[in-house]
Order: C-alpha cells, then sequence, then structure tokens
C-alpha cells in the first residue's frame, strides 16, 4: 500500500495513542487518535505498538551461502525487521555479488566487511593469514563505502584456527588504518577471551557476549571478567547476536543480575536457525528478553534507537514528521510460549511479541 494512509490508534512505546499519516513514502503528520484523514485507514484499536522500524545488527543474508546465508526479505521486512545488517558474509572477493544481490528487495540492508577476502565461503576463514588482504580490502571500502559500515572479526577456535589472536592484532590494524570498527565474534578459545577483550575500543561491538561456552565473558562465580568491565568502561559495544550457538538462558540470566545489559539486540538469523530454530525471528528473540524481565521499552530501543546511533543513522531509530517511513507494528500477546536457548535450555513465558505489520520506505505490508 502506498499513496496516503494512515495508521490509525496504534501506541508509541510510552503507551499514547497517535494516529500517524504517510504520504509519498514520508510521514506527514502524526495526530492525536482517530482524527487522521487519509485515502485508506488502517485502525488497529489501540491494541497495537508502534515503533521506528526494527534494526538487526547481525544477520546473514547472501542467499547463496550454506549454511550461513538467506535472502533478505525473509529475515527482513516480512518478519517487521526494516533494517539488516550483514556480519560479514563476505570479504572483498565477494562484497559485489553481495551488493548485486539485493537490488530488488525492499529491506534496507548495510554489512560489516570480513576482514578475510574470502568471507564465509570457508568457515576456518582466518586460519590463513594470506585471506588478510588489506590492499582488497581497502579497495571494497572505496568502492561500497556507503554500504559497510564496519569490519568482522570472527575470534574463536575453529575459524582462527592455529593463528590464535594474530588476526585479530591484524583486524585492529585494519580499522585503525579504514577508520571503520570491529564487530568481534566471541565462542570457543583459544585465544582466550581475555586476549580479545583487551584488543577492543570504543565503538567495536561484541557479538555473541550472552553464549554459554566456557571461554565467556564470566568467571565460575558468575561475576563478570576484570577485563570486560574495563570494556565496558572504554565504551565497548554489547550485542546479543542469538544465533545457532550464541545465547544461554542461564548466562543472560546472570547477566541481568550482574547489570550487565545489552546495547543491541540482533539475531544472528539465517536460513537454517530461521525454520528450525532456535532463532525463527526477531520477534521470538524479543520475546526472551521480556521473559526475562527487561521493560519493553528498553528491549525495543535495543533494536531502534540503540542500534540507529551505533550505525551514526539516527533518522533510522525515530517517528518523526519528514522523515521515510520505517515503521513496525507489533503486540505484545498474553499466550503461553516455549522458548528455547541455543544449548537446548527451555523456558516457559506468558508473552510474546507478535508482529502485525511493517511500514518499508513508506509502503505498507501486513505480517
Amino acid at each position: 500500500m502506498t499513496g496516503r494512509f494512515v495508521l490509525q490508534n496504534v501506541k508509541t512505546i510510552n503507551g499514547i495513542a497517535v494516529d500517524i499519516i504517510l504520504e509519498n513514502g514520508k510521514i506527514i503528520e502524526i495526530v492525536p487518535p482517530g482524527t487522521g484523514i487519509g485515502d485508506k485507514i488502517i485502525d488497529y484499536k489501540q491494541k497495537v505498538f508502534v515503533s521506528s522500524g526494527w534494526i538487526d545488527l547481525h544477520v546473514h543474508a547472501f542467499p547463496e551461502l550454506d549454511p550461513y546465508g538467506d535472502d533478505v526479505d525473509e529475515i527482513g521486512y516480512k518478519t517487521g525487521v526494516t533494517t539488516v545488517i550483514d556480519a560479514g558474509s563476505t570479504g572483498a572477493d565477494q562484497i559485489s555479488d553481495l551488493v548485486s544481490s539485493y537490488k530488488n528487495s525492499k529491506t534496507n540492508v548495510f554489512a560489516f566487511l570480513n576482514i578475510s577476502r574470502i568471507g564465509l565461503k570457508r568457515i576456518d576463514e582466518l586460519s590463513d593469514t594470506s585471506w588478510l588482504d588489506e590492499k582488497e580490502l581497502k579497495k571494497a571500502i572505496s568502492q561500497y563505502g556507503d554500504f559497510i559500515v564496519g569490519l568482522k572479526a570472527r575470534i574463536s577456535k575453529s575459524v582462527v584456527g592455529p593463528n590464535g589472536i594474530e588476526p585479530l592484532k591484524i583486524a585492529r590494524k585494519f580499522s585503525a588504518d579504514t577508520g571503520l570498527p570491529l564487530m568481534v565474534h566471541i565462542g570457543s578459545g583459544p585465544p582466550d577471551i581475555r586476549e580479545v577483550l583487551n584488543l577492543l575500543e570504543q565503538q567495536d561491538i561484541i557479538t555473541h557476549y550472552l553464549n554459554g561456552k566456557a571461554n565467556n565473558l564470566f568467571d565460575e562465580k558468575g561475576e563478570p571478567l576484570p577485563e570486560f568491565n574495563k570494556a565496558i568502561e572504554r565504551g565497548v559495544h554489547l550485542d546479543v547476536g542469538h544465533g545457532t550457538a550464541s545465547f544461554s538462558f542461564p548466562t543472560a540470566e546472570v547477566a541481568k543480575k550482574r547489570d550487565i545489559r545489552f546495547n543491541t539486540i540482533s539475531t544472528d538469523i539465517y536460513r537454517g536457525n530461521r525454520l528450525n530454530g532456535p532463532v525463527y525471528s526477531m520477534a521470538n528473540v524479543l520475546t526472551k528478553f521480556l521473559y526475562l524481565g527487561y521493560p519493553l521499552k528498553e528491549v525495543i530501543d535495543a533494536v531502534t534507537v540503540n542500534a540507529a546511533v551505533w550505525l551514526r543513522k539516527p533518522e533510522l531509530g525515530r517517528i518523526s514528521v519528514g522523515d521515510i517511513g520505517n515503521l513496525t507494528l507489533f503486540s505484545i500477546e498474553d499466550e503461553s510460549t516455549l522458548l528455547q536457548d541455543s544449548e537446548g535450555e527451555k523456558r516457559m513465558a506468558e508473552k510474546r511479541v507478535v508482529v502485525k505489520g511493517v511500514v518499508i520506505n513508506g509502503e505498507f505490508n501486513e505480517c
């Protein structure tokens, strides 16, 4: 649906009812509930929330990759997510193919460039340092600078092989030379997580920070590692990155108890964990954080305001007259829902997030 239309009787995250009027792709008015005038009126009867469009900071949306690939609209606007950031599916060798694959997509897309030129063609892409080619990396950035928002380094044992911490040291140099921050995947060691933390700087992202692996961010007593606290103090950004193997309910419960809170909630979604779980969708992941006891506003800010600020695109995280319409419409339903983490742990939630619709670049779609 395009033209002039009204999202009538929707609630903001603060519980205020409004009508939002859109025309020619833009928000043109925000008026009291029931007063909006348009060619088409969609009345939500104050049962549906509206937020700025959800942003998923960690997805894998290069459709030709297996297993870590998917079609962008299947994990994007069809699930209420208006902007996705591909988290290093491709390096310099295939970044042009990644860009081309989105030409006919509706969802807004950006990407982290894998520091390995081969990207996820192999899952040990940092096991050979000759693939860490700064010349080719800089060439890719010069060609696709508007698309690339940062650099991705997967620093876990299965990826780095015998190279330990060395790929992250090289990534740190790439970051300094290009001015782009790092998103660092953490997982099984070696390298030891302390070595990883000591190399991270302000604006860098730790993704998978709630994983339950032995090499995680908390000690045996559940206290955050000193190096972890120092990284947070330096302004390192904490991202969930749920994924197939990287979200643990026990770790998340420890983090909440210790007040180690997320900056952004992301899915690390791709075809396998979308269809077969445990991710399924952004709404399912957000439901887990409501179950954990986080306020709705904090959960939604993590996929709107906070993500937009990190991207330095504040317009993506607000609902303002004059902006292009990117909005997510959702409800909180009183329904018992069985939730599962990445390690098979299960929890029963009494409420769940249900996406009702999305406005993507001014066009309304039901979900």
